[in-house]
């Protein structure tokens, strides 16, 4: 990365997966990123390896106005399982405070794909109406469209199975083929595009470079593991269920309807694969593999764990 110029880069979301990695890749390249919390101590970590960290809420429009001045860029994530209301304010209240306080680029992390049609669910669908309104605000911007994180697999969907039965459990069929990406890849892209001012416009779509089904998603993970795992087709109603467990109650009926379209209708399951070749042109990152993720992550697959 490009340490000549270095930037101050508000970063939203930090204290979570999908960006958690930003200020790391940030600090490694020589910008300042300042990393918004509602609570500092879930960002102590950041603080430590030398992120300014402000304390606010994305529903609060004067506190993100306020600590947008002085801003160079903005590297924006927007809460994905909030009220879909709530989620487009803060992703319009974080814009209106870039504009306005004159940054020179905005990179907004998705969470997810961008449909080129509404599904009627309203937490997909939102991404639609902040893509438009990032568009129209006419704030330089980058879109990145991650397709399925690999961190869903830590989920209590999936790890305890792995842990405890050796299936990798996923509410996709067996059949269907997913291209699983590293949170830290996405972070890592990102901040790399945060660099980058001149590729405003850009809008893309990114992915592992793997594309497995499931059973080849369960060989990854025996070779990441060292012993034989299979791949489990979890019902998504099941799947659901899991995720009111963790959640609260409702909060998997959503996830639950959009993973079984993917059973009912073969011929409308999204294609997660994307062309990384003019992304990785553009942005020179590391990619990694679905099997060294998961040998990094040994001692979570395979601790005694319960769902």
């Amino acid at each position: 990365m490009n340490t000549t110029n270095p930037l101050n880069v508000l970063v939203y979301g930090a204290t979570g997966s999908q960006a958690g990695a930003v200020p790391t890749f940030l600090l490694a390249a020589g910008h300042q990123p300042y990393v918004l919390t509602r609570t500092a101590d879930k960002a102590a970590h950041h603080a430590r390896a030398g992120a300014i960290v402000l304390e606010g809420d994305m529903a609060d429009g004067n506190r993100l106005r306020e600590i947008s001045d002085g801003m160079d860029a903005v590297s924006l994530l927007i809460p994905f399982f909030a009220n879909p209301a709530e989620v487009a304010n803060y992703g319009r209240q974080a814009i209106d405070a870039a504009k306005a306080a004159g940054v020179k680029l905005l990179v907004w992390n998705t969470s997810g794909a961008i449909l080129p049609v509404r599904t009627g669910n309203p937490s997909i669908d939102v991404r639609i109406d902040m893509q438009q309104y990032l568009q129209e605000s006419g704030l330089p911007h980058i879109i990145i469209q991650p397709s399925v994180y690999l961190e869903n697999l830590l989920g209590p969907w999936t790890a305890p199975f792995v842990a405890n039965k050796n299936q990798v459990a996923y509410p996709v069929p067996a059949d269907m083929p997913v291209s699983w990406i590293a949170s830290d890849d996405v972070s890592a892209l990102v901040a790399a595009a945060l660099e980058r001012p001149q590729l405003a416009g850009s809008n893309w779509p990114v992915s592992g470079l793997a594309n497995p089904d499931g059973p080849a998603l369960a060989r990854a993970f025996s070779e990441g593991l060292g012993r034989p795992i299979t791949y489990y087709a979890m019902p998504p109603r099941d799947f659901g269920g899991i995720l009111d467990q963790a959640f609260g109650p409702g909060a998997g009926a959503a996830a639950a309807s959009e993973y079984q379209r993917m059973w009912d209708f073969p011929e409308q399951r999204p294609a997660f694969r994307a062309d990384m070749q003019p992304v990785l042109s553009e942005l020179p990152v590391q990619m990694t593999s679905i099997s060294q993720w998961v040998a990094a992550r040994r001692a979570l697959f395979s601790a005694p764990v319960t769902a």
